[in-house]
């Protein structure tokens, strides 16, 4: 028996890459039986052409329906759409409820001034402190080091229509030759009228056949889960005079106090409150885990 990675589904095949090449199998009858759905990301065990197990997932995407996601990057314009942190700091949350690995990275930094140029380093500065790895386009050797951090692993792109993931991806790959927007197409190339989701092999990482996912647009955690979402926050609540501080009225809250210092930054902890807020007025949604 053989272990793989489910590296495209297509009309009931699956085809899976191992030991460095890829194996067509159908899954056995018993998948549907159990409500077992494999998907590309999979991990699996087959033989003979037959897709027996699938092993346990450590993440799920629905946009597009990946497993086992390793790595996001998230392709940020620094102007054009305008910057915001807001939505930065909604898809960092969304990929640490996720449990993958965000990179940032700036596009269109060529665009900006002097003075704005200097803004978005001390923006840069903060998230670096947090622990994130930041890249600038301007960097001559950030698609090199991209490369490095990424190969061999499971990577979905995000970010706004118009971001630069197109340009991101030729800088990675440049035998791809993309136009502005051309992200799909060339990443579902040879795909029939069936729907078909593959891995992509770009530069040694396996990139997913669509350009991010949509779950940062949805709250789907607690307000108790959500300060551990925030990095920063999470390693600071333990010198909070009080367990289980939300980090909003609390007094002696060390969050708190490392805003007024300058220790977090207030961009942070203003959408932090927002999405806190957001959570508590959500209507409760009872037929989310019915089967």
């Amino acid at each position: 028996m053989k272990q793989g990675i489910i590296q495209q589904s297509l009309s009931g095949f699956y085809d899976i890459l191992a030991d460095g090449e890829i194996y067509r199998t159908r899954a056995r009858g018993n998948f549907r039986a159990k409500k077992i759905k494999p998907i590309v990301g999979d991990r699996v065990e087959f033989e003979n052409g037959y897709l027996l197990r699938v092993l346990p997932r450590k993440n799920e995407l629905v946009r597009p329906p990946v497993a086992n996601v390793d790595t996001a990057v998230v392709v940020t314009a620094a102007k054009k759409p305008t910057f915001s942190t807001n939505l930065l700091d909604r898809q960092l949350i969304a990929l640490e409820a996720q449990k993958i690995t965000p990179i940032i990275y700036f596009s269109k930094t060529d665009l900006l001034g002097d003075d704005e140029y200097s803004k978005l380093e001390k923006v840069v500065a903060g998230y670096r402190k947090i622990g994130y790895r930041v890249f600038f386009s301007r960097e001559a050797f950030a698609p090199e080091q991209l490369k490095e951090l990424l190969r061999g692993q499971i990577v979905t792109m995000m970010g706004q229509t118009g971001a630069g993931k197109s340009t991101l991806l030729n800088h990675l790959a440049p035998g791809l030759d993309l136009a502005t927007g051309e992200i799909s197409t060339a990443l579902k190339r040879g795909r029939h009228t069936t729907r078909k989701v593959s891995l992509l092999n770009v530069a040694g990482a396996w990139i997913a056949d669509t350009p991010g996912f949509s779950s940062y647009e949805t709250f789907d955690m607690t307000v108790e889960e959500l300060p551990n979402l925030f990095l920063e926050m999470k390693s600071l609540a333990r010198e909070c005079k009080f367990r289980g501080c939300l980090h909003l009225k609390e007094p002696q809250c060390a969050v708190k106090d490392a805003v007024k210092n300058g220790i977090i930054m207030e961009s942070r902890y203003d959408n932090y409150v927002q999405f806190h807020n957001l959570i508590a007025n959500q209507k409760p949604d009872y037929g989310k885990n019915r089967k």
